[in-house]
């Protein structure tokens, strides 16, 4: 009889003095017995055939808040599936960038090294991206920033963290079912944050997919008190704690602006013109303290078929000298004509912030202040509309620039925090279609396709 059935037999009113008096090695041995003593009844997979199915399950969607446990969750199913001899044939393993997969699938506090006890870890094979397990099966570690590495290689077990999260989600979902076609069931577990994106919602649809929900007050015994206590201070009875903490995948906000459907249809993987201008907007913030916003930076472009073509979210929070940086350091990568910042935070202290780590950089580039004499709203209305006529495009997938996007309506911003990064998308954006509206200007009155700059 091992440890557990032994602390089964105890009656519960009895098993913490029983707990007490267990050995070391008895201890350890608990510690990696996921089912029936660490897991959550949610956190255990289903069966693999469900009684009385019209088809076996395919694909486990675990849609849940922030520290539920989806990590541990996922680890332990690929474990329970390996033990079992079920993964033979491989593993896929995807998370959202290269970093997360060795960081929080693998190496993580609840990532594969450390779920099974130690004279079973795997062999992690960092130059070869893969993990060897004590059954002599593999698993392949591939990131979401690059779909096409999916193409051709096979497996019979998956496993994709955060796929709300993923630059290409559509892509990467397509390649990787096609290779799970090995063994008697291949199948995959799916875990994440959820967001309204079209792949989210047709994982939900699909009749071969079992569904599981949590929040993160699920996990709350293994939760710092102070963290739940911060969270439901700041994000109880908003739109992103309902997202963030309850995992409940929300609707689109009457009269907003933008819709999580609109930014799906006009959604492209790569830029298919070449770009004409490339700006970087900021919606600046007085510094890293806890009081302050974030620091909005974002980069957009305007293509040669007259399209707006956002490129990346480099939102950030850190010190003046570190989000000015950060501005001038995007601005090298997308090669932007220059920045447009906003000068009402401090009057012109943050053009000055920028041209201070431009120079100090070695960076020759355009700083533009701009001046906010709308809302926020206000401002994104034309940019909104720009979308809404199917000329504006995102690039990838920027899950937090989206959800901010799709919390504006016309009556005003109806986020929990403030908007830095859509309102640094807007100043990059507003200074792209006003600057093609200057060049049609000097186009009819007869200056030639030139864009004066002041």
């Amino acid at each position: 009889m091992n440890t557990l059935e032994k602390l089964a037999q105890v009656p519960p009113a009895d098993r913490a003095a029983a707990l007490a008096e267990l050995s070391d090695v008895e201890i350890y041995e608990l510690l990696y017995c996921w089912r029936g003593f660490m897991a959550r009844p949610e956190q255990l997979a289903p069966p693999p055939l469900p009684f009385m199915a019209k088809q076996p399950w395919r694909t486990w969607l675990v849609l849940a808040g922030r520290g539920f446990g989806k990590t541990r969750t996922l680890a332990e199913f690929v474990r329970e599936e390996v033990d079992a001899g079920r993964a033979k044939g491989g593993v896929h393993l995807v998370a959202p960038t290269a970093a997360d997969a060795r960081d929080v699938l693998v190496e993580g506090p609840a990532g594969l090294l450390n779920v099974w006890p130690e004279r079973l870890r795997p062999i992690y094979e960092p130059s070869k991206r893969r993990v060897l397990f004590h059954t002599g099966d593999t698993a392949t570690l591939f990131s979401a920033e690059d779909p096409d590495s999916l193409r051709g290689p096979q497996c019979a077990l998956g496993g994709l963290d955060e796929v709300a999260a993923y630059l290409y989600a559509q892509e990467v979902w397509d390649m990787f079912s096609f290779g799970l076609r090995l063994g008697r069931h291949p199948r995959a577990i799916v875990t994440t944050t959820p967001r309204p994106t079209a792949l989210i919602r047709a994982l939900v649809k699909d009749p071969t997919t079992i569904v599981t929900r949590g929040s993160t007050y699920d996990n709350r015994a293994n939760l710092a008190e102070s963290f739940i206590h911060d969270m439901k201070r700041r994000y109880e009875g908003t739109r992103l704690g309902r997202q963030e903490l309850l995992g409940e995948i929300l609707e689109d906000v009457e009269g907003s602006l933008w819709s999580q459907g609109i930014l799906d249809r006009t959604r492209v993987r790569e830029v298919p013109v070449t770009l004409n201008r490339i700006v970087v907007g900021v919606d600046p913030s007085a510094g890293a303290e806890d009081g302050n916003d974030e620091q909005g930076i974002g980069v957009a472009g305007m293509g040669q078929d007259g399209h707006l073509y956002v490129l990346a979210d480099r939102t950030c929070k850190l010190s003046p000298e570190g989000w000015g940086a950060a501005a001038v350091d995007a601005a090298v990568q997308y090669k932007a004509d220059c920045i447009a910042v906003e000068r009402n935070c401090g009057g012109d202290m943050a053009e000055s912030v920028i041209r201070f780590c431009a120079e100090k950089m070695k960076v020759a580039i355009r700083v533009k202040a701009v001046t906010a004499t709308r809302g926020k709203h206000v401002r994104a209305e034309p940019i909104a509309a720009v979308f809404e006529q199917g000329r504006g495009h995102i690039v990838g997938n920027l899950a937090k620039l989206e959800d901010e996007l799709c919390a504006f309506t016309a009556a005003g911003y109806t986020g929990a925090k403030s908007p830095n990064r859509a309102d640094g998308m807007v100043w990059a954006a507003t200074e792209l279609l006003e600057g093609d509206r200057r060049i049609a200007a000097n186009v009819h009155a007869g200056k030639g396709n030139v864009l004066v700059v002041e």
